[in-house]
């Protein structure tokens, strides 16, 4: 897989920064000097990175680190996850929140139709941070922070027929799709469960009907018995490799 580094192989301006990092650092895996800490990371403002097949994303990296005489700086922090995904972002800005807080941000962009993304590298990935305070303290950590690297996700849903008479059955169907970043197309995410919800006209709240499973395709097929105008959609909770998603409502007219 080859992401904007590549285990294994990294070029152009991430091999520069990969020769810049300090002898300590190559030779460390978790570890420091003096009261240093990591107190947060946050990646994407809720740990969480949706990949779809053709628009490139800017995933942005916050550690927010604490030293008694403040923090100086951060060295590149590196992503990693399944499949040898591996990412390097840019060099961190670091932006004091006290006089011993500081918050040290910085991205990188996945771009899929240009970088080769593996279907395996979605799931769990890990935030490597390295820290340095400006009294020649610093921090290494691996697995610093965690955040979920997806594939992105899509559902339908359609009620028929539309009218339909009261008491009559209804039958819904839709289709539960996700990136395929080999092939660049989306395709259907079997055995999954997704839940049917009934929104009555003029109110705001879904309430779930029942629960059913994507066939081999993604394919979604079920009846209920139609008793009130409204809206029925899918919803999908998402799983560590797909967000979450919902159907935008298909309304019905109950007559």
């Amino acid at each position: 897989m080859r992401m904007r580094a590549t285990l294994g192989v990294v070029t152009g301006a991430l091999a520069l920064s990969a020769l810049a990092v300090p002898a300590a650092q190559a030779d460390t895996r978790d570890g420091g000097y003096g009261d240093t800490t990591i107190t947060k990371v946050v990646v994407d403002g809720d740990n969480k990175v949706s990949v779809g097949i053709s628009a490139a994303k800017t995933i942005k990296v916050s550690v927010t680190a604490k030293d008694d005489s403040g923090i100086a700086g951060a060295d590149e922090f590196t992503l990693e996850g399944p499949g040898y995904g591996f990412l390097i972002t840019d060099k961190p800005t670091c932006t004091e929140v006290s006089s011993t807080t500081s918050t040290c941000t910085a991205s990188v962009v996945v771009d899929p139709k240009v970088d080769y993304l593996s279907n395996a590298s979605a799931g769990t990935w890990y935030v490597d941070a390295w820290i340095d305070a400006n009294d020649g303290d610093y921090i290494w950590k691996e697995k610093a922070g965690s955040f979920n690297f997806q594939r992105a996700s899509k559902l339908t849903v359609n009620a028929s027929p539309e009218p339909v008479k009261k008491g009559a059955t209804l039958t819904v169907t839709g289709k539960l799709t996700r990136a395929n970043w080999e092939s660049l197309k989306y395709a259907g995410y079997s055995g999954q469960s997704v839940k049917l919800q009934y929104r009555k006209s003029g109110t705001s709240t879904y309430t779930t009907l029942k629960t059913i499973k994507t066939n081999t395709y993604g394919d979604l097929k079920t009846t209920v018995t139609a008793s009130a105008d409204g809206y029925y959609r899918y919803s999908f909770a998402g799983t560590t490799t797909t967000p979450a998603v919902n159907a935008t409502g298909d309304y019905v007219d109950v007559q």
